[in-house]
């Protein structure tokens, strides 16, 4: 196997940044409650499309479409060019970020370690369906 495709349905999730709590006299760092549902839910989708193969252990390129709602807000002829292309997906979630909780998602299940990752390509647009289509391919270099 050399490449897999899958989609992680819904809306997507942008990493959160790390909180701190106080617990008696130790700060601790924890991930946001929303981004580990997600993370979750991408390595759910990943172990799927997986079916059980070993992570891979060479360079990895990725393509990754996502698919952000559209805004019920927005007026019909709005939401139309949405659904078609016209419109740029230039709103919160940044796509790096919902990158980031992709990859962290990923990482042992797709892949040994995201470091492997040498190639993204990235794009985010609106859809009527929300969710994130990803694929990763096992390229034919050496690991360094």
């Amino acid at each position: 196997m050399n490449q897999i495709i899958f989609s992680v349905p819904g809306t997507p999730v942008a990493k959160g940044r790390a909180k701190f709590a106080r617990r008696g006299n130790f700060v601790t760092a924890y991930t946001p409650k929303e981004t580990v549902q997600y993370e979750n839910l991408v390595r759910l989708a990943a172990q799927e499309a997986m079916a059980g193969a070993d992570p891979f252990d060479r360079p990895i390129a990725l393509t990754v479409a996502i698919y952000l709602p559209i805004p019920q807000s927005w007026s019909k002829k709005k939401q139309e060019k949405a659904r078609t292309g016209a419109v740029g997906a230039t709103k919160k979630p940044d796509a790096d970020n919902v990158l980031k909780a992709l990859k962290d998602g990923m990482n042992g299940v797709v892949y040994v370690d995201d470091a492997r990752i040498t190639d993204v390509v990235l794009q985010k647009r609106y859809a009527l369906s929300p969710r994130v289509d990803v694929i990763a391919r096992a390229l034919d270099l050496e690991v360094a």
